[in-house]
Formats: structure tokens, C-alpha cells, sequence
């Protein structure tokens, strides 16, 4: 299993598991993101996702 990386080395056009922090916790998202010049986009919906993470991981290499 991949171990997560800074979120400043993600890359561009990749689907992406993303960790965020919120109210002091870690959580990491239940659905996959890519990084675009706009921000974070979910690759399901393909709509821009106001976050700010701190980690990623390559989506579904982790899942079980």
C-alpha cells in the first residue's frame, strides 16, 4: 500500500484518494479527485470540489 504523499506533489489527470483536515481531524475522501488548473475536481461528477488537502494517495490501490 502506497503511503500518502505532500499534497504539492499530486499529480495532473490521475484519479486520487485526498486527505483533508477538518475541525483538527484527518479524514481522507470517500470519492476520487483529480488536481486541474481550476482546483479539485470529483471525477464522478466532474464538478469542482471546494477543499484543501493536505495528502493523496492513487484512488484504488488503498480501497479494500
Amino acid at each position: 500500500m502506497m503511503d500518502w504523499q505532500p499534497i504539492a506533489t499530486a499529480p495532473i489527470a490521475e484519479d486520487l484518494e485526498l486527505s483533508v483536515i477538518e475541525n483538527a481531524e484527518v479524514h481522507s475522501l470517500v470519492f476520487p479527485c483529480r488536481r486541474s488548473e481550476d482546483g479539485w475536481v470529483d471525477c464522478q461528477t466532474k464538478r469542482l470540489v471546494p477543499i484543501h488537502p493536505t495528502h493523496w494517495r492513487f484512488w484504488g490501490k488503498n480501497q479494500s
